[in-house]
């Protein structure tokens, strides 16, 4: 196709006012790529939902064109959506080789696997779907093998650089690639789409190698056991911690179902390396005097079946706290989980470990550039074009501003969000309709089926709890049986309350009379009675129970 007939279309679907569900659509009139392709976690008022997802209903009625998924790198907000979307959108995957381990565990578990088409690419190795040609770049990020996207298109280069950040002192393998980035600035870069985590943050971030010589400082303070959480999928933490705890002759055992299938593919693929000797069973580490044992383990959101959690709260099977103990939580707190996590720092502190977290030392460092560093990746691709992605709005807002100080025209910025839709063509671009986005919550083995009402109700009961009304009748006469039986669940204590469920079964005796000699439909009756006790039961406890009334046919 030539310059002048060219369009691309740019729609996130997920990734944009927000944090986690990264996904985004590039469409031309045959073809579709996917870049990344997450989850979330549920907000507080998600009651029992595990996760959220992309809502792909736009994917779904354009599958004939999506030649294939690329995922820039195996954290869950980038791959997590993927066994859901696979279900229904059964296209070839590409993505590094620590990502393609990972997401083989997942379809495993899915069990997808047998049918994906699973694909490693590398830098330097281009690739064709469709008519997209695809780049890609080294960068440095929280975990290995992480790559930027560069497509090429008749109006210039499309940049995608995903979580990056500008290391010059990595953990494993090599910095960023910013030669790269400056050879695709030098041949034209149309539109540049960049992380904006840390927008708001000046300067650079701090390498990965700070908390190496933090961790060997505190494994030398520790009067005893050593145990570290940190994020699974955090290779290099992993690694350094395993570094620290090898250099004063520790044990290091694993806990986490997450964290053994994450360091067992790491270990795998070269990515960690340890002493066989220095690995142990979760079982076994007691054996040994406890200022000679490390435990690495997952929890650092505070949630809620992770093994820290259950270490802080005394439930864990394998692992209590002693005294001496020293717990290190490796990692900062997602936005809304900061309530899980202090909950588990107060608990361990009770339990009386000594518990080191970010406000304490610089135990953790952001896998996301800074200021500074997003400065460099401009004036380097020197764009057109500029889309802030990977952020809530305040976070797309100060990336946008950045971009403007470096002389970015306004009107060449757009901070978009989830469904917009910019198409980018030889006269300019332009803003067309936006498709069908937002979240599909997961919970359990349903997906998509709990939606706001079912939420409502999750709520009201939370807060108000449930009361049950059994009406017995007779089927031949339609006659009501006695008096009817109420039973509370979240709402009062029964045996405290015997003379407000005499008042209700007396009102709602009163309800039924009246009302079943003016109608036969019983869903009437049903609703009346729901409204009289509901009424009922607020003027006298100020509380709105949920109620379900039932009727009982004998």
């Amino acid at each position: 196709m030539s310059k002048k007939d060219y369009k691309l279309r740019v729609i996130p679907l997920g990734g944009l006012q927000e944090i986690g569900k990264n996904l985004t659509v590039f469409e031309t009139e045959e073809d579709i790529i996917i870049v990344d392709c997450g989850m979330a976690f549920p907000e507080e008022s998600m009651l029992g939902v595990d996760l959220v997802i992309p809502d792909t209903t736009y994917l779904l009625e354009n599958v004939h064109k999506i030649r294939g998924i690329i995922l820039t790198h195996g954290h869950e907000d980038h791959i997590g959506g993927v066994p859901y979307i696979l279900s229904k959108i059964n296209v070839p995957i590409y993505g590094p080789d620590l990502v393609i381990g990972l997401l083989k565990i997942k379809l495993e578990e899915h069990r997808l696997l047998a049918d994906a088409s699973l694909n490693v690419i590398k830098p330097g190795v281009d690739l064709q779907l469709g008519k997209f040609k695809i780049e890609f770049i080294s960068i440095n990020h929280s975990i290995p093998s992480a790559l930027s996207v560069a497509i090429h298109t008749p109006l210039g280069y499309v940049v995608h650089t995903s979580d990056f950040k500008i290391d010059h002192t990595p953990i494993a393998g090599s910095s960023v690639d910013l030669n790269k980035f400056a050879r695709l600035g030098d041949q034209g870069v149309l539109l540049l789409l960049a992380d904006s985590t840390n927008a708001e943050r000046p300067g650079y971030s701090m390498s990965e190698s700070v908390v190496g010589r933090t961790l060997n400082e505190y494994f030398g303070k520790a009067k005893g056991r050593v145990i570290v959480s940190t994020f699974a999928s955090n290779v290099h933490r992993i690694q350094q911690i395993i570094n620290a705890a090898e250099m004063h002759d520790r044990k290091i055992a694993f806990s986490g179902r997450s964290m053994f299938n994450v360091v067992d593919i790491a270990m795998e693929l070269g990515y960690i390396r340890v002493n066989d000797s220095s690995i142990v069973n979760l079982e076994d580490i007691g054996s040994y005097p406890s200022d000679k044992q490390t435990i690495i383990t997952t929890g650092t959101q505070g949630e809620a079946m992770s093994a820290l959690t259950r270490i802080s709260s005394g439930n864990h099977k394998q692992v209590s706290i002693q005294k001496d103990d020293m717990v290190i939580i490796s990692a900062s707190p997602i936005p809304g989980n900061e309530k899980h996590i202090f909950k588990v720092i107060n608990d361990l502190f009770k339990l009386g470990a000594e518990v080191i977290y970010q406000s304490l030392a610089d135990i953790h460092v952001s896998g996301h550039a800074c200021q500074e560093e997003l400065k460099i990746i401009h004036s380097l691709t020197k764009p057109k074009y500029f889309i802030p992605v990977h952020g809530e709005y305040r976070h797309l807002k100060q990336h946008a501003n950045l971009a403007k100080i470096m002389g970015m025209p306004e009107e060449n910025i757009f901070i978009m969000d989830n469904g917009e839709c910019m198409e980018f063509s030889k006269s300019g671009v332009s803003k067309l309709a936006s498709v069908i986005a937002g979240s599909v919550l997961v919970d359990g083995l349903g997906v998509g089926d709990v939606g706001n009402i079912v939420l409502r109700d999750r709520k009201h009961l939370s807060q108000d709890g449930l009361v049950v009304v059994i009406i017995s009748r007779e089927k031949q006469e339609s006659k009501f049986i006695g008096p009817p039986d109420i039973i509370s669940r979240g709402f009062i204590y029964v045996k405290e309350s015997e003379a407000l469920l005499e008042e209700a079964r007396n009102k709602i005796m009163e309800t039924l009379q009246k009302k079943a000699c003016s109608t036969g439909n019983w869903d009437n009756i049903k609703t009346v009675v729901k409204q009289e006790l509901s009424a009922f039961l607020y003027e006298k406890t100020k509380r709105r129970p949920m109620i379900l009334p039932i009727i009982v046919e004998v």
